[in-house]
């Protein structure tokens, strides 16, 4: 009736799938890939987790969120470092700092019970703004 399905005995883990390795070169190898903009998405992603946990961690006494800190803001400077291989680094770092500040003060308001003023939310604003005149610009 059903189908078993079982593991060949001998392998702990199945092959690499060798069309990740394929992404993998051809990303790393493009110039002016637009995939050096999703490991900067991942990036300011990791950073918001990271500093998401900072609060939780009470000045680094507790563990788990210690590390859950550390390994996400390693996540981010290792995809930051990738995305700058395509993205200028000043139009990397401005997006990067300024999406990642617009969504701390939003998740602060949301979750951490942070207050939201006006001059709160005008001063995101003028940094969302400083980051898209930058991409306008011809920064990159």
């Amino acid at each position: 009736m059903g189908v078993s399905r079982r593991r060949r005995s001998g392998t702990g883990s199945p092959p690499p799938d060798h069309n990740l390795v394929r992404l993998y070169m051809y990303v790393s190898t493009s110039k002016g890939a637009p995939v050096a903009y999703l490991f900067l998405l991942g990036a300011i992603s990791a950073e918001v987790i990271g500093t998401s946990l900072l609060k939780a961690t009470h000045g680094f006494t507790r563990l788990w969120p210690t590390l859950g800190l550390v390994t996400a803001y390693i996540t981010a400077f290792l995809l930051l470092a990738q995305a700058v291989k395509t993205i200028p680094v000043g139009v990397a770092y401005a997006m990067w700092s300024g999406l990642g500040t617009a969504a701390i003060v939003a998740i602060g308001a949301a979750f951490l019970g942070e207050p939201l003023s006006l001059v709160k939310v005008l001063g995101v604003g003028l940094v969302v703004a400083g980051v898209v005149i930058l991409n306008l610009g011809g920064a990159h």
